[in-house]
């Protein structure tokens, strides 16, 4: 019996689309390959769900960028602004040629090393992006930005990596509210201590 031809996708290669708020449905040119590993649209949707209640009015720092998508996604739903961080250059043009596109203003391209970044003078944000490449997050990385001052007493902080991982060594107090696996991604978001316990019980 023939195979069945492969249904074609429904995403033209090199794009991604925006799935919520203000620019639903946009789609923008992203840098094709394993350089970006861009967030899919299937966990974009559930994270920015959990996210609902705290994404409005947020200053986010999506610090391994890539294409943006989180990031974008952010500002789509009503982020105040974001800071996006990526090493790569080609990349990083991309992004800022995707913001110049959707005529944003309220976010910030740095190409540079994370870790470098985070050396710099502080500014805290409510929401943290961590989505680095699949080899795993530095733990320092985590300690870094609550001892530095890069994060809101409020804070919430979102972890992406390979699924099966375990997940990375937290700072003491820090709890794990949402943990869920799509393919071959695990994600979770974090929350501070001494978050405020009536804002964030919808989550």
């Amino acid at each position: 019996m023939p195979r069945m031809a492969k249904r074609p996708s429904r995403r033209p290669p090199g794009t991604l689309r925006i799935i919520g708020g203000r620019w639903r449905g946009r789609r923008f040119a992203c840098p094709p390959g394993e350089i970006t590993r861009p967030t899919g649209d299937r966990i974009r949707e559930t994270l920015f769900n959990w996210l609902a209640p705290a994404i409005h009015g947020a200053r986010c720092l999506d610090l391994f960028a890539g294409t943006g998508a989180l990031g974008l996604e952010a500002l789509s739903r009503g982020a105040a602004a974001v800071t996006f961080v990526e090493k790569d250059a080609v990349v990083t043009r991309q992004l800022e040629a995707t913001l110049q596109l959707l005529d944003c203003t309220d976010a910030t391209v740095v190409l540079g090393d994370a870790r470098r970044f985070l050396s710099g003078p502080p500014a805290a944000v409510d929401v943290a992006f961590l989505d680095p490449p699949f080899d795993g997050l530095n733990p320092e990385i985590l300690c870094t930005l609550l001892d530095d001052g890069w994060l809101a007493p409020d804070a919430l902080v979102y972890i992406e990596m390979r699924r099966g991982a375990a997940a990375p060594e937290l700072p003491s107090g820090w709890s794990i509210i949402r943990d869920k696996t799509a393919g071959r991604v695990r994600f979770m978001l974090v929350r501070l201590p001494g978050a405020a316990d009536g804002d964030q019980t919808s989550l």
